[in-house]
C-alpha cells in the first residue's frame, strides 16, 4: 500500500516540484490545487500526507489551516506546511493539533529533508518495504543534501554581511516578546539573575565575529539560555523570536522546536486573551535542569559559555 500526497499551493511551479519530487519518492499524487480548495471549505479526502504552500495569512486562511489541522489529526495523516517569516506566528498559532511539519521559505532540498522525516516515520511496509536502517539512511543523506545547498547559496554573490552579532541566520531583527502579568515559577526556581544568561548569550554570540558561525551552531542550546533568560525576566517568547535567538536557519529551528517540545523540554502555550496567538517556554523540568546547571557552574570562575 503506497502512501498518498495531496499538494495544495497558489504556485504553479511549485505544486510542479512538489509532485515530481513525491512521485520519485514513490508516493502517489492524489490530489494537487491552489489554497482555494481549502478556503472554500469543504471537506476533500486528505492524502497520508498534505503539502500546504501559505506565504501570506489572512484569517479566512488561518480558519482553513485550522480545520486542516483538526482533519488531519483525526485521521492521522501528516502536515508538511510552508510559510513566510512574516506569517510565522500565525501559521504556528493555529496549527497544535496534528504536530505538523513547519517549514519557513524553504528551498527545494529543505522540502525534500522534510518529505523525508515525515516518510521515515510511516511503517516500513508503506514505503515499498524499506528497512529502519534504509529510512535512517535517507534522512542523513537528506540533511547532507540540505547542508550542501545553504553553503552553495551562501557562495552565491550578494550584499556583504554585517558584522553585528546580532544578526540572525532570519536575515531580520527584532523580536516578538511580551511582558507576562504573573511571573510563572521564574524568580523561586533557582535560575540565575537573567542579566548573566544574556550576557552568556552575547558572549556566544561574539564569537561570529571573528570565526565562521557554523562552527559552533548549538540551536538546542541558545534556545534553552533565550528561554531561560525569559523564564526569569517574566517574559513570552513567540516561535518566531524563538527561532532568531537560535542562530540557524528558521527551518532548521523549528525542527529543532519540536524535538526539544518531544523531550518535554519545551511546552506551547497558548494566549489565554487571544487564542490566535501562542508562545513557547521552557518546562518545569527544563527550568530544574537548567538551575542545577547553573547552580554546578557557580562553583567555578569565569562561567563558562
Amino acid at each position: 500500500m503506497q502512501v498518498a500526497l495531496s499538494i495544495y499551493a497558489d504556485r504553479g511551479h511549485l505544486r510542479a516540484s512538489l509532485r515530481e519530487d513525491a512521485e520519485a519518492a514513490g508516493l502517489t499524487v492524489c490530489a494537487a490545487g491552489s489554497l482555494d480548495l481549502l478556503l472554500d471549505g469543504q471537506a476533500r479526502p486528505l492524502g497520508d500526507v498534505v503539502l500546504v504552500d501559505c506565504p501570506q495569512i489572512d484569517a479566512q486562511r488561518m480558519a482553513a489551516l485550522a480545520r486542516l489541522d483538526l482533519r488531519a489529526a483525526r485521521s492521522e495523516a501528516r502536515l508538511i506546511v510552508s510559510t513566510s517569516v512574516e506569517a510565522l506566528d500565525d501559521v504556528f498559532s493555529c496549527m497544535d493539533q496534528s504536530a505538523p511539519v513547519l517549514l519557513v521559505d524553504p528551498n527545494r532540498a529543505e522540502r525534500v529533508i522534510a518529505l523525508g522525516q515525515v516518510l521515515a516515520s510511516f511503517p516500513s511496509a508503506r514505503l515499498r518495504e524499506l528497512s529502519d536502517d534504509d529510512r535512517l539512511m535517507l534522512l542523513r543523506l537528506s540533511e547532507q543534501v540540505g547542508q550542501i545547498a545553504g553553503r552553495i547559496e551562501r557562495l552565491a554573490p550578494g550584499p556583504a554581511a554585517s558584522a553585528d552579532v546580532s544578526a540572525s541566520a532570519f536575515g531580520f531583527a527584532g523580536s516578538a516578546r511580551e511582558e507576562l502579568a504573573q511571573p510563572a515559577l521564574a524568580t523561586a526556581s533557582g535560575l540565575p539573575d537573567g542579566r548573566l544568561v544574556r550576557k552568556i548569550i552575547r558572549q556566544r554570540q561574539l564569537r561570529s565575529r571573528f570565526l565562521d558561525g557554523d562552527l559552533f551552531a548549538d540551536p538546542a542550546w541558545d534556545m534553552l539560555l533565550d528561554l531561560t533568560a525569559s523564564r526569569v525576566e517574566c517574559k513570552r517568547v513567540s516561535v518566531t523570536s524563538l527561532c532568531i535567538a537560535s542562530g540557524v536557519p528558521p527551518t532548521t529551528a523549528l525542527r529543532w522546536i519540536g524535538q526539544m517540545v518531544e523531550a518535554g523540554l519545551f511546552a506551547r502555550v497558548c494566549d489565554d486573551s487571544d487564542r490566535r496567538r501562542a508562545f513557547i517556554e521552557l518546562t518545569d523540568k527544563a527550568a530544574h535542569a537548567m538551575a542545577r546547571y547553573f547552580s554546578e557552574i557557580a562553583l567555578s570562575a569565569p562561567v563558562p559559555v
